[in-house]
C-alpha cells in the first residue's frame, strides 16, 4: 500500500525537476522574435514540449500546469515578461492554456520508438496550433483564415524544426540521466 501511495505522489525529486522545468518554460518564453499580428516566435513551445519528453506526462503536464497558474496570477514568466489573466485573455491565450496538453502528449509518448514520440509532438503541436489559432479568431473577432494566416502558418515551419531538436536533444537528456541514474523522474 505504501509503495503504492508513493508512487502517485510526488518526491522532493520530481519537485526539483519539475520546479527546473517551470524555470527553464519561463526563460525560454523570453527568447521571442515579434511577428505581425501580435504573435511572437518563441522558444516557450520548444521547452514546453521538452518538458513532456524528459519528465513524462504526468509530471511534464504538472510543470506546465505551474507554469501557466503563476503566469495566471501576475508573475511574469510569459512572452516579453508579461503575467496575469489579461494575457490569457489576450490573442496568445489559445496558444498558453493549450500548453499542458502538449506537454502531455510529447510525455505520453517519451518512452516509445521514435516515430511514436515523433507523432506525439506532432500531434501536440497541432492542438496547441488550432487552439491558438482559434482564440486568436475569436479575440480579435476575424475569420479562422486570417488567424490562420496570422497565427499558425508562419510558425508550422520553426514548429517542424523545434520538433527535430525536441526528438535530438531529448533523446540525448534521457541517455544522460539514464547513465547517471537518475531514470526514475519519469
Amino acid at each position: 500500500m505504501e509503495s503504492a501511495m508513493k508512487k502517485r505522489g510526488l518526491s522532493a525529486r520530481d519537485l526539483c525537476f519539475i520546479g527546473l522545468f517551470v524555470a527553464v518554460i519561463a526563460v525560454c518564453a523570453q527568447i521571442s522574435i515579434p511577428f505581425l499580428g501580435g504573435i511572437p516566435f518563441t522558444l516557450q513551445t520548444w521547452a514546453v514540449a521538452l518538458a513532456g519528453v524528459i519528465l513524462g506526462a504526468r509530471k511534464g503536464t504538472i510543470a506546465v500546469i505551474v507554469y501557466v497558474l503563476i503566469g495566471a496570477v501576475g508573475v511574469p514568466v510569459f512572452t516579453q515578461f508579461r503575467g496575469g489573466i489579461g494575457v490569457i485573455t489576450g490573442v496568445t491565450g489559445g496558444f498558453i492554456v493549450s500548453f499542458p496538453v502538449q506537454a502531455f502528449m510529447a510525455g505520453i509518448f517519451s518512452r516509445k520508438n521514435i516515430p511514436l514520440l515523433v507523432l506525439g509532438l506532432v500531434i501536440g503541436t497541432a492542438i496547441n496550433l488550432t487552439a491558438g489559432m482559434h482564440w486568436f479568431a475569436f479575440v480579435s473577432q476575424g475569420t479562422i483564415q486570417a488567424a490562420f494566416a496570422a497565427a499558425v502558418a508562419p510558425f508550422i515551419l520553426p514548429e517542424i524544426i523545434k520538433i527535430v531538436v525536441v526528438i535530438l536533444l531529448g533523446k540525448s537528456i534521457q541517455t544522460a540521466l539514464a547513465k547517471a541514474q537518475i531514470h526514475d523522474i519519469i
